[in-house]
């Protein structure tokens, strides 16, 4: 029999049908439920996950306790609820399409987010298992994770992430991991700028190719070390650019260690471009060993004090101090070295000084390690030494300069002294000619007063003698320069004096150590003249019975050394210090200006005098230079 419906009687009927089928399904999700009780109690209860079970319409017939903790609603509270009441709308769509997946029976894993109870939104990700009894689905199980805090915090990772790619962007270092074979797996863009390299020809090569060559070695040593280690390393590296010029650069790494293997997976290094900085050290290196070069060889000393200690002298100040080196200097007070009389201004200008203020020279009296005392002039200046404050002091040696001085003060009586000479001689000499002549004709007129005109003419040679010394000494004649031989003019000499040697019992010996005659460029009268000084002195200072040596001596290659020496008292030191002042002398009819015309001719023929005496005698030292052309 066939039955015609109307379309209402249709709709009812399947209405009515599917109410059926829900019914029954209902019921067989019951009976599932009551079978497996005992097993979902247990699983439920110990799960920390929330768990629930949906009938096919989507409502909530069974919650675990996790649920109510996630959610804030109670057991009874969740069976009065459907899935979509706790969706929010933006994402209800996709959820319920899940949920009808499930009840085709589709196994489903989504992130989603849901609205508990206080109306705050969690992130959860949702599991939709389809239950299956009696070959139908009957329901939906669901297990949902909070993701709340993983979200927030891969949101954190992926900010800092991107933050980091930012800073690897556009840093000005180089930043570049390797693995552990030393393979490069990323290097920052600034590789571009500082070696001329895009990134992507660095990526896959070894680490040893970012080096100079012969930095290699060096380098690979260091690395190894920071993987051996597990520690930091930071090292400075030449690196060389794709153009062939290098780059120093400061290197950083870091091992990456696995926190559960604790083995180390790469290294992450940090590439600083430092070229301009080791041009600088290298010029101020260079600065620094060119000032320490110019104060070891400054003509002057150099010391640096601090708190009257002395912690840095230089080569010339050593030498000055009187030692050998500079730890016998150092660390000593400089009032170890100033004289007493000079301490408290030595204190005082220091404490001056290093108040910020300059000091000029000053003269003090200065006493050497081996303890002799010379003049010197000090300067002080402020500075700072190893951060601490100090004092540069400047120590100038004025020993040459005030003998300089007294030379200078001696030429200039010597200079005066001709000027009054020639005036005294040339107006004492034109009356004296008269008077000779006028005692000439007397001397002829009165024969028995013979014996007076013979010391009144004795005196006037006297005096012409004198004014012949004094014009000398104003007006030096001029040296005929000739090749002269040196023996030959001693003996000369020594044949003139022999006479009046033997008359005083003075026996006159004469040496040579020269196996070839030795020649001088000189005036042979002046030579003679000098010569016969010197021997004339010898005779009256040793006045009766005694000896003269004459010696020839080589003193170098280029200088000869005529040494007389005579056999009496000899002269005290008080009075050897003037010899050769003008008008100084020992002698009772003496003029005192034979030993300083003397010293003049030997200085005019570039040689030098000196003299010494002691208690066996008095030694004359003339040095005269050789003629090379004669020799």
């Amino acid at each position: 029999m066939t039955f015609l419906l109307s379309g209402k009687g249709l709709k009812r009927d399947m209405s009515s049908y599917i109410e059926e089928v829900k019914y029954k399904r209902k019921l067989l999700l019951n009976k599932y439920l009551l079978e497996s009780n005992g097993q979902c109690n247990s699983i439920i209860k110990e799960n920390v996950d929330a768990i629930f079970v949906l009938d096919l319409e989507g409502n909530f017939v069974q919650v675990n306790t996790a649920f109510e903790k996630l959610l804030v609603y109670s057991v009874d509270e969740a069976l009065q609820m459907k899935l979509q009441t706790l969706i929010p709308i933006k994402d209800l769509n996709k959820v319920l399409n899940y949920f009808h997946k499930s009840v085709l029976g589709h196994f489903e894993n989504f992130d989603s987010k849901i609205i508990n109870k206080f109306n705050q939104i969690l992130d959860i990700n949702v599991m939709f298992l389809p239950l299956i009894f009696d070959e139908q689905v009957v329901g939906v199980s669901g297990v949902i994770k909070d993701i709340t805090e993983l979200k927030r915090k891969n949101k954190e990772v992926r900010k800092i992430e991107e933050i980091h790619r930012s800073l690897t962007k556009n840093v000005l270092d180089i930043i570049l991991s390797v693995n552990v074979l030393g393979e490069i797996q990323y290097i920052s863009p600034a590789c571009k700028s500082i070696l001329g390299f895009d990134p992507e020809e660095m990526i896959g090569q070894h680490l040893k190719t970012l080096f100079f060559i012969n930095d290699i070695e060096g380098a690979m040593q260091d690395f190894n070390w920071v993987f051996s280690e597990q520690q930091n390393g930071r090292n400075t590296y030449r690196l060389p650019k794709k153009d062939g010029s290098f780059v120093w650069a400061e290197i950083l790494c870091k091992p990456v260690i696995d926190p559960v293997t604790r083995n180390i997976v790469e290294m992450v290094c940090v590439i600083r471009d430092i070229t301009e900085q080791k041009n600088n050290e290298e010029v101020l290196r260079s600065r620094k060993k060119a000032f320490r070069e110019i104060i070891e060889h400054l003509p002057d000393a150099v010391i640096i004090v601090k708190d009257l200690k002395i912690q840095f002298i230089n080569q010339t100040g050593i030498q000055l101090f009187g030692g050998l080196k500079e730890e016998d200097i150092l660390n000593k007070s400089i009032l170890d070295f100033i004289h007493r009389d000079y301490h408290q201004i030595a204190i005082n200008r220091a404490k001056s000084i290093s108040d910020g203020n300059i000091a000029d020279f000053l003269e003090y009296k200065f006493i050497r390690l081996d303890g002799k005392v010379i003049d010197v002039e000090l300067k002080g200046i402020p500075t700072v030494f190893l951060e601490e404050h100090a004092n540069y002091v400047y120590i100038r040696d004025r020993t040459e300069t005030k003998k300089t001085q007294k030379l200078l003060l001696q030429a200039e009586k010597l200079n005066i002294v001709g000027q009054l000479a020639a005036g005294i001689a040339h107006e004492v000499r034109n009356p004296l000619t008269a008077i000779k002549g006028f005692l000439q004709l007397l001397e002829s007129e009165l024969k028995e007063r013979q014996s007076y005109f013979e010391i009144i003419q004795s005196e006037i040679d006297r005096i012409d003698l004198i004014l012949t010394e004094l014009l000398a000494l104003a007006k030096p004649k001029d040296i005929n320069f000739e090749s002269i031989e040196l023996h030959s003019l001693v003996e000369e000499v020594k044949t003139l004096i022999d006479t009046q040697a033997i008359v005083n019992n003075i026996e006159i010996e004469f040496n040579s150590s020269f196996r070839n005659t030795p020649f001088i460029n000189g005036d042979r009268n002046q030579l003679k003249q000098v010569l016969i000084n010197f021997l004339k002195n010898a005779i009256e200072a040793i006045k009766n019975e005694g000896s003269i040596k004459i010696e020839l001596k080589s003193d170098g290659l280029e200088k000869i050394q005529i040494l007389i020496k005579d056999s009496g008292p000899g002269i005290p030191q008080h009075v050897l210090k003037r010899i050769g002042e003008p008008f100084f002398t020992t002698k009772e009819n003496g003029t005192g200006l034979g030993i300083m015309l003397s010293k003049q001719i030997i200085e005019n023929h570039k040689g030098t005098v000196h003299f010494c005496s002691d208690m066996q005698g008095t030694t004359v030292e003339i040095i005269l230079p050789v003629n090379k052309g004669t020799e």
